[in-house]
């Protein structure tokens, strides 16, 4: 069940440098949220924050809370493992685990989980129908990914991330080095998407996040500059840095 992530006061350094800087916002369920902002503005930091992968870099901290529904991500008694169930994330190449079939990719972490049913098959359909990669690959399945074009890896890697049954999906310039069509399919996939989870895009490509965000944070020097929904943002940014970055005085 998708859930809205609520940020409250977040901070985030790599030893003394301080990547964000107290970010406040949150992300609506079901709806697709843009990251955008030039490069080294706290994007990826932040994405990595919202499933504690950003503390596992040498030297990384994090303050401030994150919240998924009304639970903390961050506190002694949270378990970043089960948070890392809770929120599935694609990287900006595909990761396909190349000594594996791509039916076994779809499910690898799901066998982790304890007490599962071990139906793998109908599983991997299901995960592949929703990353909308089943028709291509559904007499591939003991094929390994490598085969695959880097679209469809990346596609892959969205099943794989599914299978988890996650509620938040996070995607990290998953277009990044595809092609454009390729990167037309992941964009319908990610739109689709949005209709059962909480889906967080960080994105260099403004016409990217015009074309399949409802919302958009922009982010400027580890600060959120503005934060609305998409359309109103592009046509009317309430903050004049947004509108230089919008319209390409820097960035």
């Amino acid at each position: 069940m998708a859930v809205p992530i609520r940020v409250e006061h977040l901070n985030a350094a790599f030893g003394p440098f301080q990547a964000l800087h107290d970010v406040t916002l949150t992300l609506p369920a079901r709806q697709v949220t843009a990251i955008i902002g030039p490069s080294g503005c706290g994007k990826s930091t932040f994405v990595r924050c919202i499933n504690r992968m950003h503390e596992e870099t040498p030297g990384g901290r994090v303050w401030g809370q994150i919240y998924l529904g009304d639970e903390p991500v961050y506190g002694p008694d949270v378990d970043p493992v089960v948070i890392r169930r809770r929120v599935g994330m694609v990287f900006q190449r595909p990761t396909p685990f190349p000594t594996m079939s791509i039916l076994e990719n779809v499910v690898a972490g799901y066998t982790l989980l304890p007490g599962r049913p071990r139906d793998l098959e109908s599983l991997a359909e299901r995960s592949l129908r929703q990353a909308g990669l089943w028709d291509e690959v559904k007499d591939r399945l003991r094929d390994s990914p490598l085969n695959l074009s880097g679209g469809q890896q990346q596609r892959l890697c969205i099943a794989r991330a599914l299978a988890v049954e996650p509620e938040v999906i996070l995607l990290d310039e998953p277009c990044s080095s595809l092609d454009p069509i390729s990167t037309a399919k992941v964009e319908e996939t990610i739109m689709e998407l949005a209709q059962r989870y909480t889906v967080v895009l960080v994105t260099h490509n403004i016409q990217q996040a015009t074309r399949v965000s409802q919302h958009t944070a922009f982010f400027l020097l580890g600060r959120l500059i503005e934060f609305g929904p998409t359309e109103q943002l592009f046509t009317n940014p309430a903050n004049e840095q947004t509108e230089a970055y919008i319209t390409g005085r820097f960035g």
